[in-house]
């Protein structure tokens, strides 16, 4: 989804929200009694038809059980104990005995599940040219929406002042926004202080100011203290829910989802992508952002517009509210829409990554990038002839396009004063090109999210000429460099070429050109890790064309850290291994003493540390393993371990620490039963060799890539075919490259390409 469509980040999710939550699910703003809504899924009012694809795995069930009076009872005792399993967490015992029954029809009904999922898989890429003739029929269950907010307890108050301020619940949730951030550098930011206070101090004069007198004016004299710490209390109480606990939460937040998870379009299911409506936060922003800080307001049924047809069932909006409008236009792809009040801009509610719709818009942007190779050469040829004009505005037009097609800059368009003063190849201002003879260019500017382009680049001779006019007096800092040139009149003069051409389709058509160039210089030998960091490097390449930078994370230097200390322990044992054929033959160090020279290189105290770090992983292991079982043992009403099988597993890890003692001081490796014998020996030895360089290979792709982010070109900008041709041509597992949810993404370029084709 792009930035104009709903974001189901984690970072936009309140974490006042979040915590206040914690024993409350997500849900639709009705009251419970509402018997209709509850169960008001309309997909499962529509009519039946005779091979209908959008019936629920209970509806399947049901069909199939009507002709079996025992399966049917079967099925409808599941049922029972389904809708009892929310308020019980006794039900363990009995699901054991439910897994079983299901088990049995699952035998039953597996072909025919099989045969009809292939009969529901739609291939629409089977099916020749892709057109946009819209849709025909769509049938959703609306949008769902965020909690109401939950009050602070009443000893839990903003000071001001050092007094105790009563806020009304529509300010006191903004003030909890904040007082969540309050030790982030968000929190300390003081563009974002500002601009969350002025939007706080105008939702407290919306509702009548504070419940007890005090008048707020200064931030300063503002103490989230005692919230911030409330919110900290909560977190840690979340953390040490057992997993059985967050995995009940998660599962029971799953099931109210459902009915949003799908829609049916053209009579076939298909997943919506973010159902969602974005909760109320204070909004944050990438880099230096002027709005960062402002309040996101709560979205209510009245914003929201529906689209779906004409005679599908209109869903139920929250009690006492209705939806701001029902529309039944098939000419666009969007389920829901409203305009959210920090940039004033639609956000939508579309299909999933995975839907058709979805695929035949990204198969539809792929090959009109391909369709630029037909024209590529003309284009280049135009522009390098223009770089001469004697018309100013087709000398920039030519320039422009240089930049765009070689260094893959973005088109770039005007902003406004209070949106962030980023800028692509129309929009550079004087200040942004550094001139350096006899034609080297540093661009120095912030480009989309904020992320600064930093490139000192070789041009044309001429391109270098061109950009000295451009800037000539009495231009200077602060003046547009294309001042006869925007975005519009470039794709225009572009589209004189080629029917849709835009620049965006020329930053799509050079990385999948670079990203084939780069396959074809790749040979076909090596491990897989050794291909995939092939593979990487080259996606390297095109991220670092379209400026696809990252910052590093924060856990990156430990997970570093972390992966050159396992790589130390895998050689330990390695070592280890060696040490134990020569206990069994001395002689055969004289024989290969390279391969034996290892030995020497780890010293005692080397050998003290891994055993120190192996220790205490062992004893966390088995804390960890005890604590887990137990949760598990009282989320199923049986009897917890005692503390004695605790300190059982514990012993072993001792015995282990004195066998690790006494090999330091006698030099002695104890052999295990099952390596004995030198062959033994020498295969575990390949096998921790095969690790080794496939821990060093994955180490070293972690390295290179910790500043450039290798999935936005990948999923946006490489063709996906190029991807699934490297694969089958190399002998990848396709799971190494996309991950489930990219590969159901990008089911027709798996499916529908040999390892021959070329972008």
């Amino acid at each position: 989804m792009t930035r104009a469509e709903m974001s189901s980040d984690d970072e936009d999710t309140p974490l006042s929200q979040t915590i206040s939550r914690k024993n409350q699910r997500v849900r639709k703003i009705v009251p419970e009694e509402d018997s209709d809504y509850d169960s008001d899924d309309v997909l499962s009012k529509q009519p039946k038809k005779k091979k209908t694809k959008t019936l629920s795995k209970e509806k399947k069930i049901k069909v199939k059980s009507d002709s079996d009076d025992d399966d049917d009872e079967v099925m409808s005792k599941k049922l029972e104990k389904k809708k009892k399993k929310k308020k019980t967490k006794t039900i363990k015992k009995s699901i054991k005995k439910e897994k079983e029954t299901e088990n049995d029809l699952k035998e039953e009904e597996n072909n025919d599940d099989e045969e009809e999922d292939k009969e529901e898989s739609y291939k629409w890429w089977e099916e020749g040219d892709v057109k946009d003739n819209g849709w025909t029929s769509l049938v959703h269950n609306g949008v769902m929406f965020p909690p109401e907010y939950e009050p602070l307890p009443s000893h839990i108050k903003l000071y001001y002042d050092n007094q105790p301020v009563e806020l009304p619940p529509e300010a006191e949730e903004v003030a909890g926004f904040y007082a969540a951030l309050l030790e982030t550098d968000h929190g300390k930011n003081p563009v974002f202080q500002k601009n969350f206070f002025n939007d706080f101090l105008q939702i407290l004069k919306e509702n009548g100011g504070t419940l007890n007198g005090i008048e707020i004016k200064s931030f300063d004299k503002c103490d989230f203290s005692k919230i911030y710490n409330y919110f900290e209390v909560l977190k840690e109480e979340k953390k040490k829910l057992s997993a059985q606990e967050k995995k009940e939460l998660r599962l029971e937040r799953q099931k109210e989802e459902e009915i949003y998870k799908f829609c049916e379009l053209n009579g076939r299911k298909e997943q919506v992508g973010n159902f969602r409506v974005e909760p109320p936060d204070l909004f944050r922003g990438r880099g230096k952002h002027p709005k960062t800080g402002k309040l996101k307001r709560r979205v209510h049924p009245e914003d929201i517009v529906l689209n779906l047809s004409k005679d599908a069932p209109i869903p139920k909006p929250p009690k006492g509210h209705k939806w701001g409008e029902i529309r039944h236009d098939p000419n666009v792809q969007w389920l829901a829409m409203w305009r959210e009040n920090i940039f004033n801009s639609f956000k939508y509610v579309r299909l999933a990554a995975n839907s058709s719709l979805k695929g035949q818009s990204d198969l539809k942007k792929f090959e009109k990038a391909r369709e630029l190779k037909s024209h590529i050469d003309s284009i280049r040829r135009d522009y390098k002839r223009s770089l001469k004009s004697k018309v100013m505005l087709e000398r920039q037009k030519a320039v422009a396009i240089y930049l765009i097609d070689v260094f893959a800059l973005r088109a770039g368009g005007e902003k406004s004063e209070d949106e962030a003063d980023t800028v692509g190849c129309c929009s550079l201002r004087y200040e942004h090109v550094t001139l350096q003879p006899p034609n080297i260019v540093i661009f120095d500017f912030l480009g989309k999210d904020s992320i600064r382009f930093y490139q000192e680049v070789e041009v044309d001779k001429q391109v270098f000429k061109d950009l000295i006019i451009f800037k000539r007096p009495p231009k200077q800092p602060g003046h547009q460099l294309f001042d006869r040139l925007d975005p519009s009149i470039l794709n225009k003069h572009l589209q004189s070429y080629m029917p849709g051409l835009t620049a965006k389709v020329f930053r799509t058509y050079n990385a999948s050109k670079t990203m084939q160039d780069q396959l074809d210089l790749i040979p076909n030998e090596g491990s897989v890790a050794e291909k995939l960091l092939r593979y990487n490097a080259a996606n390297r390449t095109v991220a670092i064309l379209c400026n696809h930078q990252r910052s590093v994370t924060k856990g990156h230097a430990q997970s570093v850290q972390k992966a050159n200390f396992r790589i130390k322990e895998l050689i330990w044992q390695r070592i280890r291994l060696k040490k134990s054929i020569l206990q069994l033959d001395k002689k055969l160090r004289k024989k290969n003493p390279k391969f034996y020279a290892e030995i020497d290189d780890l010293t005692k105290e080397d050998e003290i540390e891994i055993h120190e770090k192996i220790i205490e992983r062992e004893n966390e292991k088995y804390q960890r393993k005890f604590v887990r079982e137990n949760d598990k043992r009282k989320f199923e009403n049986e009897e917890l371990l005692e503390e004695k099988v605790l300190n059982e597993w514990l012993e072993k890890v001792e015995d282990l620490k004195k066998e690790f003692a006494e090999e330091i001081k006698t030099g002695e490796i104890v052999l295990k039963p099952t390596l004995n014998t030198v062959e033994k020996l020498e295969k575990q030895i390949e096998r921790l060799d095969l690790r080794i360089e496939t821990s060093s290979i994955q180490l070293k792709d972690k390295e290179e890539n910790s500043e450039v982010s290798l999935g936005t070109s990948k999923i946006n900008y490489i063709d996906p075919r190029l991807s699934v041709v490297f694969c089958k041509k190399f002998g990848v597992p396709i799971e190494k490259i996309f991950t489930k949810s990219l590969r159901e993404k990008f089911t027709w370029a798996i499916e529908s390409v040999d390892e021959n084709w070329r972008f």
